[in-house]
């Protein structure tokens, strides 16, 4: 009789500590494992003469996951790396710099490939919670991210143009 109800206490300590995560996953999706990012090109050119300002290699977030976890376990960027956030479709977003150690550029782009918003964003004061960090909202459908003041650097601005190579860009595959 000690042996079924040691079983049941198992079974029930299993269960529970299942529930738990269950409920920390549904409200907290970064705590998923992202999985390997897949990469690509990101080039951006000139809105009045067409002339590439600068190609990025980045890493893709297309999932809910990885849009989540962004480059909050990244140590720093390259010259030319980013990351570029993939959405199903085109609305207002707001990004955030959750566990973030270096500054970076936060681009907004449309569905048609043009830049809409461009934010400079500094790493939150450390011990910043949740609520309190800063919002760097913008109108798109993909939000590339990379180091600071690279858009300064090359000229890059609100109007200009991005074409993004493979399936994940406005016309599906360039």
């Amino acid at each position: 009789m000690a042996d079924r109800s040691r079983f049941a206490a198992v079974v029930l300590a299993i269960g529970l500590l299942l529930a738990v995560g269950i409920v920390a996953v549904a409200s907290n999706p970064g705590l998923l494992p992202t999985g390997e990012y897949e990469r690509t090109t990101v080039d951006v050119l000139d809105a009045e003469s067409g002339e590439t300002l600068a190609s990025v290699t980045v890493r893709v977030a297309d999932t809910r996951s990885k849009r989540y976890t962004g480059l909050s376990e990244t140590d720093s960027l390259g010259a030319n790396e980013g990351m570029l956030f993939v959405h199903g479709e085109e609305d207002e977003y707001a990004y955030v710099m959750r566990g973030m150690a270096f500054p970076i550029d936060i681009v907004f782009v449309d569905s048609g490939g043009t830049i809409t918003a461009v934010h400079h964003a500094e790493p939150p004061p450390e011990g910043t919670s949740g609520s309190d960090l800063t919002r760097y909202r913008g109108r798109g459908q993909y939000v590339l991210e990379v180091p600071y003041n690279y858009t300064v650097e090359h000229g890059i601005e609100a109007g200009d143009r991005v074409e993004i190579a493979g399936e994940w860009g406005p016309s599906g595959g360039s």
